[in-house]
């Protein structure tokens, strides 16, 4: 669903011009800093890149799904920092509040987000709750006009820079289901909100993420998303269908990527007397980037385009974000061995720094066991 052809057109090629002309060549830099400096953190809220997801009236481009995975697929054709700066407003850091909020959580919060004002961040992982979010252990106690917030969050993109944080914690201690949990927002510089510092991580160097301790966190009741307790596993979901969509297309740029940067050393690196691109068992490994790479984008097209007409998409946005993941991690490992040496030293290629940011796509937003695991039980119930 492209409501505006020309005019999106012309979008993806200013994305498209801002990755190849600013992005790339400061992948370098981020890296060495460890953080997206903020003169290009303030070029990408100039270019309205926060707002991607975020309705019209609330200063957002409000676009559609198909819009929003198509320029996924051209911003994460860079560093996977610079994504990720923007990746929570046009994801999970907005989207509880855009799907469940209300009138006046939208208004106070939606506009700063999408003009890149406040950082979102999605707390819901746990030292013992991930694949398993109902296992969760933050509590949210009522207490007159607030609520006090006690727990642990790990793994959360974005906390040690985010403004705000909506937050999943049991409101209902003796219920231990799903509906025992509610949503909040919760704003830095709360008393009890306490932010550690940033992981040293394998990869995404640019991308902090760190844990989050609450410690009789004050929150007023106002805060409550959608003004309703016991929603908030049925909000998360929510968040997460639609966000498993939109990182199937952050998966699939990152191959595009990785498989141009290898035609292009392949083409000029000679052996034999001929171009590595004209070796029979290099081609194979071309060939089998080309062919699922093309299998994903059109996978995850289809599916936001169902999504578009309402569609309920829970079975195919698991099997989108599983593959692409998982073909991506194939792309960068034929990607190295097609640079072969030169793809396992950083001083020659940009192919190490890729291999090792792309591994965490089959960990987040649910590991692909659980996708596994997820696309067999939706696909048993809608045959049963």
């Amino acid at each position: 669903m492209i409501r505006d052809e020309e005019r999106f057109n012309g979008l993806l090629d200013g994305v498209n011009q801002w990755v190849r002309q600013i992005a790339i060549p400061n992948e370098a830099r981020v890296e060495t800093l460890d953080e997206v400096p903020e003169e290009l953190v303030q070029d990408m809220r100039d270019r309205g890149f926060f707002g991607w997801s975020i309705p019209e009236n609330y200063g957002g481009h409000g676009m559609t799904c198909e819009e929003l995975v198509r320029a996924a697929m051209e911003l994460s054709q860079c560093a996977v920092a610079f994504r990720a700066r923007v990746g929570t407003n046009t994801g999970i850091g907005s989207e509880a509040l855009v799907v469940d909020g209300t009138p006046d959580q939208k208004e106070c919060y939606l506009p700063r987000l999408a003009s890149g004002e406040m950082t979102g961040c999605f707390a819901l992982t746990e030292p013992d709750a991930g694949s398993d979010a109902t296992a969760l252990k933050t509590t949210a106690i009522r207490d007159g006009d607030d609520y006090i917030l006690t727990g642990t969050k790990c793994y959360i993109t974005n906390a040690p820079i985010a403004d705000l944080f909506t937050v999943l914690a049991r409101t209902d201690p003796e219920d231990h289901s799903s509906k025992g949990i509610s949503a909040f927002l919760v704003e830095r510089g709360t008393p009890g909100l306490d932010v550690g510092k940033p992981y040293r991580k394998m990869g995404q160097a640019g991308s902090p993420v760190s844990e989050i301790e609450f410690k009789g966190c004050r929150v007023p009741a106002a805060n409550l998303i959608g003004d309703q307790e016991g929603q908030g596993f049925k909000t998360a979901m929510k968040v997460l269908n639609k966000q498993r969509l939109h990182l199937s297309a952050l998966c699939a740029g990152p191959a595009i990527r990785m498989l141009d940067e290898a035609l292009a050393y392949t083409r000029d690196r000679h052996q034999f007397g001929r171009p590595v691109a004209d070796f029979q068992l290099v081609q194979a490994m071309i060939a089998d980037c080309q062919a699922e790479i093309h299998a994903a984008r059109a996978l995850i097209l289809e599916t936001a385009r169902k999504r578009d007409l309402g569609e309920d998409v829970s079975l195919e946005a698991s099997i989108c974000k599983y593959f692409a993941s998982e073909m991506c991690g194939r792309v960068a490992d034929r990607a190295v061995q097609m640079f072969g040496g030169a793809g396992y030293v950083a001083d020659y290629s940009s192919i190490e720094r890729l291999y090792r940011d792309v591994r965490l796509f089959r960990l987040y937003e649910g590991t692909s066991q659980i996708h596994q695991l997820n696309i067999a039980k939706l696909t048993l119930r809608r045959t049963a």
